[in-house]
């Protein structure tokens, strides 16, 4: 394998980081946007946050990128847990009205 495509494979596998950032981010700028969508902001980045735990549990370790941490079970662990914490916390918090 030449430099080139070493290269293209490290690229390769901080796809599944991305997507996850790309949702937290989208999250963060739904809730930016208004008054009313800081519940829709923070599902989606419970979303993506469960979406990485997804991600993590299917990709062989090698290409799990960035999203590999710690081991595998404890990583999961982590993202499952804080994605759900974030979404029932979204879903109980009552407005403020």
């Amino acid at each position: 394998m030449n430099k080139r495509d070493a290269g293209a494979a490290r690229s390769v596998r901080q796809w599944p980081l991305l997507v996850v950032v790309a949702g937290v981010v989208c999250g963060l700028l739904v809730t930016l946007l208004g008054r009313d969508t800081w519940r829709l902001g923070c599902l989606i980045i419970g979303a993506s946050l469960a979406i990485g735990a997804v991600e993590r549990l299917a990709l062989p370790g090698r290409e799990a990128g960035l999203l590999q941490v710690r081991g595998r079970v404890f990583d999961i662990i982590v993202m499952a847990f804080t994605g759900a914490a974030i979404v029932a916390l979204a879903i109980v918090v009552p407005n403020g009205r």
